[in-house]
């Protein structure tokens, strides 16, 4: 199966919605969980599901996540035709970046066609879940289609930012509609809350010979090239056989929980890490047969000491603590930090995501905060208290998250 499916994985989102987390790197390369990077669920899956040719179409201040593959992703043997290959934008017959997720496939056209894979697998780096793309492989030769896009189920009005899709009784895609235009249809319907429906997931699985076939008929600029589903999938509905395949089934290795996240927004991603606090979170990190790689520094073992001054001891309670995290004489609840954290003596962090290498100055206290890496917080600052303070230096979500980037003290 590894050698008859290709991957292509889009990591070309700006990512506006988590700006200005995406400021300074892609959206598949924000950091998530503690120690991973969006794009780590991604390639976790193509890893355990036996899929191992994987391109990772890049583009946006990509550098991040390229350093990232390098350091963490190297772990594919050449020699039996395995690969995780980042490919930004070869300009082979123009001068253009890639355009939209279309044009990226349409510009990375000749490494699909020397390649002997007979299917493309093309999915969004940018989202967070666990899926055995292997059953849906099997699914796809089962029903003959040509194209099998993956879909979740929600309740009510589910989310008014995924495009809708709607399924026949054999799970042939009857319809997809835009985000807004679906919400509203089913508004005037007065849809029941526990009526299922489905959305897409930003994952298509194409015959390779009926994609080239698109790729020859569809001419370059004719179509918006926003989204997969709505620009390419959606047109070819109603006259070829494009089926859904229903995410968290009990086929696959992966336990059903059903996890999708694409962390569209400051509040989406920050409730998502938060989630993953809980007593029983849902999202799975602990599946022993589905664990998670990423790059992590040699760093000594996260650790909590007495304040220096105060001599109070330093306590974390109900957090994720990384690897070369010290606490010293401050006190963290309810919070993620990452690798390389240093808390000061008197620090209260509360509810918070600390990424790497952050510095919290003796006596501060963070409330409701995702602090930038390497930033350093003054001692005895106060941020997450006075929402038009924090306005004027920072940037507020609507659910009144801070974010803390580089160079705020500048």
């Amino acid at each position: 199966m590894s050698e008859d499916t290709l991957i292509l994985v889009l990591a070309i989102d700006r990512g506006a919605g988590p700006e200005p987390l995406t400021r300074h790197r892609t959206k598949a390369a924000v950091p998530f969980g503690g120690k991973y990077r969006v794009i780590d669920f991604t390639l976790a899956n193509c890893l355990h599901s036996g899929l191992r040719q994987v391109l990772v179409l890049t583009q946006y201040k990509s550098h991040s996540l390229h350093k990232h593959l390098r350091d963490g992703w190297s772990i594919f043997n050449p020699e039996l035709g395995e690969f995780i290959t980042p490919v930004p934008p070869q300009m082979r017959q123009t001068q253009e970046w890639y355009a939209g997720p279309f044009d990226a496939i349409r510009q990375n056209r000749y490494l699909i066609e020397r390649n002997r894979a007979r299917r493309v697998l093309v999915v969004d780096g940018g989202s967070v879940y666990r899926m055995d793309y292997a059953e849906l492989v099997r699914a796809h030769d089962e029903t003959g289609a040509r194209v099998t896009m993956a879909v979740r189920a929600v309740r009510g009005l589910g989310s008014s930012t995924q495009v809708g899709v709607t399924l026949d009784e054999r799970d042939r895609v009857a319809g997809i509609l835009p985000p807004r235009e679906e919400k509203r249809e089913r508004d005037v319907e007065s849809a029941a809350e526990d009526e299922e429906h489905f959305e897409a997931m930003g994952v298509y699985l194409f015959d390779k010979a009926f994609l080239m076939a698109e790729l020859d008929r569809i001419e370059c600029g004719s179509i918006p090239d926003r989204d997969l589903a709505l620009d390419i999938v959606a047109p070819l509905a109603a006259e070829q056989s494009v089926f859904g395949y229903r995410f968290g089934q009990a086929r696959g290795r992966v336990t059903p929980d059903g996890y999708w996240c694409d962390l569209s927004t400051l509040d989406a991603y920050y409730q998502a890490n938060m989630q993953l606090l809980r007593a029983e979170p849902p999202l799975d990190l602990y599946q022993a047969d589905w664990n998670i790689l990423t790059y992590q520094g040699q760093y000594p073992p996260a650790r909590t000491v007495p304040g220096a001054v105060t001599g109070n001891e330093g306590v974390f309670v109900n957090s994720m603590l990384a690897a070369g995290t010290v606490i010293s004489g401050g006190g963290v609840n309810h919070s993620i930090l990452y690798p390389r954290v240093q808390v000061g003596d008197g620090a209260i962090v509360e509810a918070s995501i600390l990424f790497d290498g952050v510095r919290v100055g003796e006596g501060a206290h963070l409330n409701r905060c995702i602090v930038e890496k390497d930033v350093v917080i003054p001692p005895r600052e106060q941020i997450g208290f006075d929402a038009r303070l924090d306005r004027e230096r920072f940037t507020l979500s609507e659910d009144g998250i801070v974010v803390v980037s580089r160079g705020a003290w500048e």
